[in-house]
């Protein structure tokens, strides 16, 4: 019956119909074939409303919000000038400056395609005039973007928490020292590849304070978001509420770059992102539901642990499950989809959940940037219509190698992502 559940789904998805109808598809179908017919219909709403059924939940419209008004309000502008006035004299400089601008944008808005949007209409322009190669301007914007699911907040750890019940906050910590680690492969990349470009005059201090005032209030953000997490400020559901307010009143108040008229736009793109995660979170609970009567978690764990491969080799199947994954769905659908199944496995392993919930990410960073579904990949051919998407392609590789060192660096020194929580616990 498994196998003819499984079989039913990968149809649906190979059908070309969206993920969140595809899983909801699967589970009513799962539900009336396995579950006592028509009469288990009734368990839909029920599974629905107790999917959402859950106050931490509540952030992620909000940082979606927070996320839209600060793209709409251009603030990615002035953090990219500012790391460009401080940076532009180094090797490789104005590179180095969009990887830290790419970060930082990050942490803000916690949201990868919207980092990519708006730090690659500033910066794939502007490397291209000073002669850096098409593919590592690419490159750089598309992996830069990425760390928007690894540096909190993150939707995704969000997700992840919701799903294992494991803290937000220690989750949230968990990403800071392996998303500044991964920044700084990202800057040797650049540094190394860049090393023949021409230098620049360093800008005069004037304008490095003058662009650091300017960005102050933008680079207070995560600072506000995070600190008060772990002072015990207020919980990470109503860091959200309290950083899209922030970030409301520093793009009317302080840029002045929103108005009431950009309000309509922003609300009606969160209310579709929103729609979509949680629109696929009902369809994964209902999908969920039926391989939960199946047994099917279970029965993965004890045929794992029957096989008796040893717990190193069980995680680089994981691994090579999610980059598969990655190729041909997004990485909201991939936590879905998979987490509920492999979180018992990797718990009955003796993995840490924190800790996995780092590798988790950095496999989905590799799905932002892995063809043929990348999202990154398609934003910016978007952003810069005149690449060839052969070229962008080319570029992200030594960006995803980036990515799968740090993950092999993550086998052998997990501290770099338990430290810090265990820390600030």
């Amino acid at each position: 019956m498994l196998a003819l559940f499984t079989i039913l789904l990968l149809v649906l998805l190979f059908s070309g119909l969206p993920v969140a109808f595809s899983l909801g598809l699967g589970g009513i179908a799962g539900m009336v074939l396995f579950l006592g017919g028509e009469g288990a219909l009734a368990q839909v709403p029920i599974i629905g409303y107790k999917s959402l059924d859950d106050f931490v939940l509540v952030s992620v419209p909000l940082y979606i919000l927070m996320s839209q008004i600060l793209l709409t309000g251009k603030v990615g502008n002035d953090l990219f000038e500012l790391a460009n006035k401080w940076l532009c004299h180094l090797p490789g400089g104005l590179g180095v400056a969009t990887v830290i601008a790419c970060a930082i944008f990050a942490a803000i808005t916690g949201s990868s395609v919207a980092c990519a949007v708006t730090i690659g209409a500033i910066a794939i322009p502007e490397m291209l005039s000073r002669g850096y190669d098409r593919r590592l301007v690419l490159g750089t914007v598309a992996a830069g973007g990425t760390l928007g699911i690894l540096i909190p907040p993150s939707i995704p750890m969000i997700l992840y928490g919701a799903i294992t019940d494991e803290s937000v906050g220690k989750l949230f910590m968990s990403g800071v020292v392996p998303g500044v680690l991964l920044m700084f492969l990202f800057i040797c990349i650049v540094v190394y590849s860049s090393r023949n470009l021409e230098r620049h005059e360093p800008a005069p201090w004037s304008e490095r304070l003058s662009a650091l005032r300017k960005s102050i209030w933008g680079l207070l953000l995560p600072v506000i978001v995070v600190g008060g997490i772990y002072t015990g400020a207020f919980t990470p559901t109503e860091a959200a509420s309290v950083g899209t307010v922030y970030s409301l009143f520093i793009t009317f108040f302080i840029y002045r770059t929103l108005t009431l008229k950009d309000m309509p736009g922003i609300l009606n793109d969160t209310v579709q992102t929103s729609c979509m995660i949680f629109a696929i979170m009902i369809g994964a609970s209902l999908f969920g539901f039926v391989l939960t009567i199946l047994d099917a978690p279970q029965a993965l764990t004890n045929w794992v642990a029957g096989l008796d491969l040893g717990k190193w080799a069980v995680f680089v199947a994981i691994n090579i499950l999610l980059l598969f994954l990655g190729c041909i769905l997004e990485s909201i659908s991939i936590i879905f989809i998979t987490l509920p199944i492999l979180f018992p496995l990797i718990m009955r392993l003796g993995f840490d959940p924190i800790w996995f919930n780092v590798v988790m990410l950095l496999n989905l960073e590799l799905a932002l940037i892995t063809p043929p579904v990348g999202m990154n990949l398609f934003v910016l051919q978007g952003v810069s219509p005149e690449s060839k998407m052969t070229d962008i392609i080319r570029g992200v590789v030594p960006f995803g190698c980036m990515m799968a060192l740090e993950i092999l660096l993550l086998c052998f020194f997990p501290e770099v992502a338990t430290w810090l929580p265990s820390v600030l616990k």
